[in-house]
């Protein structure tokens, strides 16, 4: 048999009942989610920022990371809502490589999912118990949103996963906005089908059961840019990307019409400094046409204490393992810029 079946993983009712979130926490993260919610439904015009690493590979440097974000989310919380990316499951194009905390707490240690279901619940639990910053995640396997349900406040489809059936149904039963990427090929149709399917009741197979959702009018788009036939990247986050969107959305008559703009992945060509002038530039567009600043309701940005990339082993304390991010004083910089312009 070519499947091997290691070890039973905790039923995640049981994981939740030996880490459960404290009542002050809870209460954190039900206030927060109230504030995006309202952000997405426009009843609050503050401009929502999902930043932080490209994966969340050492929990030290991270929570040092929570820290001086919580610090400026202070400065700018009349302008900005601050939502800390917290990524524990990575894509990967060939799927081989580092994969996440969830796969390997730690990165130069061999693959170990239970271990790893209990640092990433850990991880989450912390950003809210200790910073009060619920944090966004990425749905790499649908299955895993039943362990962190109750800690998560934003909830990424990443583009390899756009058109995946139970991605989608998945996303229609959640109670946190949920952002469907463009596919990397970057087909907007299938991320405005993606949305269209997240939004409606659907009934469909989970964890062993059958299951009947509501549907998440929270589900909305992101834009990420996208690789031609020939491997190119290209951008979609220019003013007329984001009408040709706006014109989707009134021609399908989704609720909430709502666009997340990532910084980088195709739409920087991977070139982590262009996040500044890519963010400046979503920001010119909203000004500059009331449909947009209406639609466009945040941004993603991929950030760390260190900028750029390292490989696994070099040990550079806040540098990605990943995809190169934007270093820690340009990114400060950055936001308090973005509020002056807000």
């Amino acid at each position: 048999m070519s499947m091997h079946f290691i070890g039973r993983l905790p039923d995640p009712e049981e994981l939740k009942r030996q880490m459960p979130l404290s009542a002050v926490a809870a209460a954190v993260k039900a206030r927060k989610d109230g504030e995006i919610r309202r952000i997405f439904t426009r009843e609050d015009d503050r401009f929502l920022l999902v930043i932080g690493p490209c994966s969340a590979d050492n929990p030290d440097a991270l929570y040092d990371y929570l820290e001086r974000l919580k610090r400026v989310q202070e400065q700018v919380e009349e302008k900005i809502l601050i939502m800390p990316r917290i990524y524990t499951n990575k894509p990967r194009t060939t799927g081989t490589g580092y994969k996440g905390p969830l796969h390997q707490p730690d990165p130069e240690k061999g693959e170990d999912m239970l271990a790893g279901l209990l640092a990433i619940r850990q991880l989450h639990m912390n950003a809210i118990g200790r910073y009060g910053m619920p944090a966004a995640d990425e749905m790499l396997y649908p299955e895993n949103y039943r362990y962190l349900d109750d800690v998560l406040s934003y909830v990424a489809v990443g583009a390899r996963s756009t058109e995946n059936q139970q991605h989608r149904l998945t996303a229609s039963g959640m109670d946190v906005p949920v952002g469907m990427k463009n596919p990397t090929a970057g087909d907007l149709g299938v991320m405005m089908n993606s949305i269209y399917a997240a939004q409606a009741p659907q009934t469909f197979i989970y964890g062993g059961w059958e299951v009947r959702t509501d549907g998440n009018e929270l589900a909305h788009a992101i834009l990420r840019g996208y690789v031609n036939k020939h491997g190119n990247s290209l951008p979609n986050y220019h003013y007329e990307d984001l009408a040709l969107v706006w014109e989707m959305y009134a021609q399908r008559k989704l609720k909430n019409p709502a666009v997340i703009v990532d910084c980088n992945h195709n739409n920087s060509g991977k070139r982590y400094e262009q996040q500044v002038r890519i963010a400046n530039e979503v920001l010119h567009s909203r000004r500059h046409n009331a449909d947009i600043r209406g639609m466009v309701r945040g941004l993603m940005v991929e950030s760390y204490l260190e900028p750029g990339s390292q490989k696994i082993g070099e040990h550079v304390y806040g540098k990605s393992i990943t995809d190169p991010c934007l270093g820690w004083e340009d990114s400060r910089d950055m936001i308090l810029s973005l509020a002056d312009q807000l």
